[in-house]
């Protein structure tokens, strides 16, 4: 295990939704750091540096793209980090949109708290220097 507590940043304009999510990510041994828009998540990943970002995507000030988009194409952040999109969006081109920005993993909502544990461990398991 990792000497020090893996940090997962959730970013999400829905508080009850972030609420519960952030309660029990955290159950798991994670530590949560916790965003209600794009801008405070994109100012959080920079000061923060989690291991691993989840995004809603229809967020107000930056939605989930842009911050996608910054992470993307900020040296720092290009390849490390991790990002999993959890959205209500279900079309293709939304599919897409995330390949082509290079989000990691795809997740639609409602979804099971299970199937985002896996997808954390899984980003986890992609960063070489981190077991899970």
């Amino acid at each position: 295990m990792s000497e020090y507590p893996v940090k997962i940043l959730l970013a999400d304009d829905e508080e009850v939704v972030l609420e519960i999510m952030a309660r029990k990510v955290a159950s798991q041994g994670y530590e949560v750091i916790t965003a209600k828009d794009g801008q405070e998540a994109w100012a959080k990943i920079n000061s923060s540096l989690p291991d691993v970002v989840i995004l809603d995507l229809n967020m107000p000030k930056m939605d989930g793209w842009a911050v996608l988009s910054q992470l993307r194409h900020n040296p720092p952040t290009r390849r490390w980090l991790p990002v999993i999109i959890i959205s209500a969006r279900t079309e293709l081109d939304s599919f897409k949109k995330g390949v082509d920005l290079e989000a990691d993993h795809y997740l639609t909502k409602p979804c099971q708290i299970e199937d985002i544990f896996k997808a954390i461990r899984l980003m986890l398991s992609l960063v070489p220097q981190r077991q899970v």
